[in-house]
């Protein structure tokens, strides 16, 4: 249990059985009445966002959240197997929990695996990847300094857009928040 003054970005709570992460909070001091603490938390499992206040003292169950650093090893179905890089434990991860993180899962990629109670809650990878584009239409002669985009396939399937200079083969840097191009890997 912690109290609403505990209160940090990042910390878990346990609220009705549903974990919710703090996104952000504010203790607010009014000229007339109690103070209180305004939050925005989110649902860990669902992504769903809701603002909530709390009187301030007010106790919280909070929710122990071990984030561990583990290394992608194989698809099996829908699900996604990992290697515990303290324990070399496999932990498999349903496919519903890793969503689109799947779109940049590289072999032997390094992610960090977020678990309560031994279940795993959500992915967190790294900000940017290297990957290299498996298909994309050549760029036509003549726009090559043209603003323009066209869609790429990645070597894990996803499809983004990237600059019509870029062609297959080639090493590319995405953002894995959003999917956006954000260059050439030279080699």
């Amino acid at each position: 249990m912690a109290s609403t003054n505990d209160l940090k970005n990042g910390l878990v709570l346990n609220l009705d059985g549903q974990l919710w992460s703090v996104v952000e909070f504010q203790h607010v001091k009014p000229g007339k009445g109690g103070a209180f603490v305004r939050t925005k938390l989110k649902n860990v499992l669902s992504g769903k966002v809701v603002d909530k206040t709390f009187n301030a003292g007010t106790k919280v169950e909070t929710a122990s959240v071990d984030k561990r650093g583990m290394t992608y090893s194989y698809a099996e179905g829908d699900d996604f197997v990992f290697l515990d890089s303290e324990t070399f434990d496999l932990v498999t991860v349903p496919g519903s929990t890793v969503g689109d993180a799947k779109n940049y899962l590289l072999d032997n990629a390094e992610v960090t695996v977020a678990l309560h109670e031994g279940t795993p809650l959500y992915l967190e990878l790294p900000v940017s990847i290297e990957i290299v584009i498996s298909q994309t239409d050549p760029g036509l002669q003549g726009d090559r300094s043209t603003g323009g985009t066209k869609p790429a396939t990645l070597e894990t399937g996803a499809e983004i857009q990237v600059p019509l200079f870029v062609s297959s083969g080639e090493k590319i840097k995405v953002d894995t928040r959003d999917g956006r191009y954000l260059g050439r890997v030279s080699s």
